[in-house]
């Protein structure tokens, strides 16, 4: 029967019992009625007299009163609904609107209620029936939804098995439904209450909005008891609160509790909500297993599908995958932004957020540097904007997105935006400079520019270089180099040319990291602020890409020159001057005379070195080796005038046998009346390939005492029949000056035979002569000491007479010590020679005084063994020497203990 036609029927029992007078039951009819279809049995009591309508009225009242029980009823045997004071008091407020005491009926419930709440009853069978009358006649008084689910809820939470049989009591079928549309409706208001919370949220690891979870769960949990046939649909909706409040174990048993079911509904989403409830468990592969089922099932849900996105791609950076990470967010926000959002808020773990933005942030910055993907990482931008709106580099990456994306206008509003929160934020200054300066804006970018000079961030450009697009990195280059040329024709103060420096870094990060002209003026700027180490790297920068370049190899030799670091500043001037002499000359010219000076001299001394080796050697060979010392004598003559310069010009000539250039060179430079001693032995060298040997004997030997180690390297043109002639043509010379007493005459060509013959003892000893007869008993005594070395195959006569000779040496400098053991060297290996060349100098008493006074220190300091051996040998210089004598007595009688013989 429908509910309208029992209604009908339970009307007419009520009219009924009303002509017997049987006011209660008649009312109890009227009331059952009204529990079925209401419309119908107001319009039927309405519909009565007035007097038995206010009867009707009146009884409801003592009812709603508690004056009096309301009596039960039966009808054919029909199941009705059991009447209760809040079904009277429904009925009574709907009769008549305005009616008391149908409004304090549900106080009267309210006042038990809290007594009972008081006296902590609430379980009692008495508190529930109470509980559930109110939620009674809310449901019936209409417009109460939400206080009449407050105590529905309230009375399941407490006490699930009672309340559904005093429910199933109170409540008919029809009802149930009505009250199920109710409650779902309550559930889906306070979980879009929880969403608007997990939304309005500002701080991204926060978790405000869940202490809104538990009243959802409780009305899920009270949909269960009254909609059984709805369980595994609510039984998701359970298992999906119980993850969001934190309650992992419970919604992990309700998952696989349904998912082990044959029913295969919700299937994507029970497994979504497994893999986050694995995932907060640390359970990585299972929930690995259960996203990737979601994703590659084949008509996927959405929501499940994003879902499964964001959990597969938070396990990704685990594993190191940050690239497939951003993918996988990518996707899901191009599938759902908004449920993107609300999952990343709500299923990933709090902890886990924070890492997330970052990677995120980073892979999209990747992409959009390798030029991947921008409407999809715009897409990432904006999940990660939303996720936390203060984060100033979800807001660049936007911005850089919308930019590559030809949104132009957009991202130079994003920009402005962020800018407004931090005036002084060097990233959000360049890139607006950059689109200014791209709109035409040529001003505005500029002034942008140097406010970014001003926070002394030049690398904020680097990672957006890779970003834009070519022509405006170009634009950017230009603009900025030609800057920094403006600065440093105007101004030359230190700030200026750091200003300069600031917009040459500009263009040089513009143009990728090498801008050759921006690399060389930024250099020479450094160089100038006395940044030498800083210049030299942007040389090398140079140098790097284009080993070749002069600018770069003299600019970088000048920083080496300031540094004082011969080797590098001489290699680096020197392979300038092969490319470009022309341009490194007048380069050098514009230096200071100091430096010119010590450039200059480097460069000789290193020629020199090579030349002296070359020549050394014999390597006259190396064609390459000889174009290089030319240039840089062809370039040293250019820049200095001196002689040095012009004789090192000639010494390459000569060693490349260009004679004849040599000599031209030699008499335009010096004259044809050489009264240079260096241009005179180059003369001399040329003179001896003509075979003139007297006459550069002659001019060699007036270098030799001037400059050995000149006249050695000269000496190394000839061949060794030509040194070996030479050799004895100046020492023949220097006999003849030597009869003729001139000494210093006779001392260069000594020296001269000394260094052609290569030390050859006989010259050596000729010299040791010489020098004693000028009294520089210090270079004699060197070369007799050369002498000695050497001795190995001469007669035994000259060996006695070498070391006579350097005793002798040893006393005119007063060292008598070392003198007496050369002496008694020479009589050691033979007497008689020793002895005659003795009485030729000093003489044998006078070395016989000086044995005994060496003898009698040894003798004072109780070396009795030394003096004897002394005495000894004074003994056979002087045999007659008294002294001698008395001190070998002495010594006999002080020393009577010791082995002395």
């Amino acid at each position: 029967m429908s509910p309208q036609g029992l209604a009908a029927l339970l009307c007419k029992e009520g009219d009924w019992h009303l002509a017997q007078e049987d006011l209660p039951i008649a009312t109890a009819f009227y009331m059952a009625a009204f529990s079925c279809s209401g419309p119908m049995t107001v319009q039927k009591v309405k519909s009565l007299d007035k007097g038995l309508w206010e009867k009707v009225i009146a009884t409801l009242e003592t009812w709603c009163k508690g004056n009096s029980q309301i009596p039960k009823i039966q009808c054919n045997n029909l199941a009705l609904v059991p009447l209760s004071v809040g079904i009277a008091a429904v009925f009574l407020s709907t009769l008549s609107p305005n009616n008391v005491v149908s409004s304090e009926c549900v106080a009267v419930c309210s006042k038990a209620l809290k007594g009972m709440t008081a006296d902590k009853n609430l379980r009692d069978e008495e508190a529930l029936g109470l509980l559930l009358e109110r939620a009674a006649a809310y449901f019936f008084l209409g417009g109460r939804m939400q206080e009449m689910m407050q105590d529905l809820v309230q009375a399941f939470t407490e006490t699930p098995v009672q309340a559904k049989k005093h429910f199933e009591k109170l409540f008919s079928s029809h009802d149930t439904e009505r009250i199920e549309e109710q409650a779902r409706t309550v559930l889906e208001v306070k979980f879009a209450a929880y969403r608007e919370a997990v939304r309005a949220r500002t701080e991204l690891r926060g978790n405000d909005g869940t202490e809104l979870l538990p009243p959802v769960i409780q009305t899920v949990q009270f949909l269960l008891q009254i909609s059984p046939g709805s369980k595994r649909e609510l039984s998701v909706r359970l298992a999906d609160c119980q993850l969001l409040c934190g309650c992992i174990r419970n919604a992990l048993d309700i998952c696989d509790h349904l998912l082990a079911a044959e029913q295969k509904t919700y299937y994507n989403t029970l497994l979504v909500l497994r893999g986050f409830c694995s995932l907060h468990t640390h359970n990585h592969q299972q929930a690995l297993e259960d996203f990737q089922k979601v994703v590659e099932h084949d008509s996927p849900h959405p929501n499940s599908c994003v879902k499964a996105l964001c959990g597969r791609g938070l396990i990704r950076i685990s594993g190191g995958s940050h690239y497939l990470t951003a993918l996988d967010y990518i996707t899901a926000c191009q599938l759902k932004l908004e449920e993107t959002i609300f999952t990343v808020k709500s299923y990933v773990p709090w902890n886990q957020r924070g890492l997330l933005v970052k990677v995120l942030q980073e892979e999209g910055q990747k992409m959009l540097q390798k030029k991947r993907d921008a409407p999809g990482v715009y897409q990432l931008a904006s999940l990660l904007v939303e996720l936390d709106a203060s984060d100033e580099a979800s807001r660049i990456l936007c911005a850089d997105a919308l930019y590559q994306l030809g949104w132009v206008e957009e991202a130079h509003k994003l920009l402005l935006v962020a800018l407004s929160k931090n005036p002084q934020r060097s990233p959000i200054l360049a890139r607006l400079a950059l689109l200014q300066l791209k709109k035409g804006f040529l001003y505005d970018g500029n002034q942008l520019l140097k406010k970014v000079i001003k926070t002394g961030d030049a690398s904020c450009l680097l990672p957006i270089m890779d970003i834009f697009k070519d022509e405006d990195r170009k634009l950017m280059q230009t603009h900025c180099h030609f800057r920094a040329l403006t600065i440093l024709t105007d101004k030359q103060e230190d700030a200026d040319i750091k200003e300069a420096v600031a917009y040459l870094s500009f263009a040089i990060i513009a143009s990728g990291g090498y801008a050759e002209d921006s690399l060389l003026v930024r250099a020479r700027c450094y160089g100038h602020l006395g940044q030498k180490k800083t210049a030299i790297f942007d040389f090398n920068a140079i140098l790097k890409q284009d080993p070749m370049n002069v600018q770069a190899l003299s600019g970088r030799g000048f920083i080496y020159l300031a540094l004082k670091r011969q080797k590098e500043a001489v290699q680096d001037f020197t392979s300038a001057l092969k490319l470009e002499a022309e341009v490194v000359i007048p380069a050098i010219l514009s230096l200071k005379h100091e430096a010119q000076g010590l450039i200059t001299q480097w460069l000789l001394q290193h020629g020199r070195t090579v030349l002296t080796e070359l020549v050394a050697t014999k390597e006259l060979s190396k064609e390459e080796t000889f174009r290089d010392l030319l240039m840089i004598a062809g370039a040293l003559i250019k820049i200095c005038k001196d002689a040095q310069y012009h004789i090192f010009y000639i010494d390459v000539l000569i060693a490349n046998g260009r004679y004849e250039e040599a000599l031209i060179h030699l008499q335009e430079a010096f004259g044809h009346s050489l009264a240079d001693e260096f241009a005179n032995a180059r003369l001399a060298v040329l003179q001896l390939k003509k075979r003139n040997m007297p006459v550069a004997a002659h001019s060699f030997s007036n270098l030799a005492e001037k400059d050995e180690r000149e006249l050695g390297f000269l000496l190394n043109f000839l061949d060794p029949k030509q040194q070996q002639h030479l050799s004895q043509v100046a020492a023949q010379e220097g006999n003849v000056l030597i009869k003729e007493y001139r000494y210093e005459k006779a001392l260069g060509y000594y020296t001269l035979a000394i260094l052609s013959s290569k030390d050859n003892p006989r010259y050596l000893r000729q010299r040791a002569v010489c020098l004693m007869h000028l009294k520089k008993y210090g270079r004699a005594l060197k070369d007799m000491e050369k002498v000695i070395q050497k001795h190995g195959c001469n007669s035994l006569k000259t060996r006695v007479d070498d070391h006579c000779s350097k005793g002798h040496l040893l006393l005119s400098v007063s060292e008598e010590e070392t003198a007496v053991k050369e002496y008694i060297e020479a009589l050691q290996l033979e007497e008689s020679m020793a002895l005659c060349s003795i009485m030729k100098g000093p003489g044998r008493e006078i070395l016989a005084k000086t044995f005994h006074k060496i003898a009698q220190y040894y003798f004072e300091m109780h070396h009795y063994e030394e003096a004897w051996k002394i005495t000894d040998y004074g003994l056979i210089v002087d045999k007659n020497s008294t002294e001698l004598k008395k001190l070998k007595a002495r010594l006999k009688r002080e020393a009577s203990g010791c082995s002395i013989h």
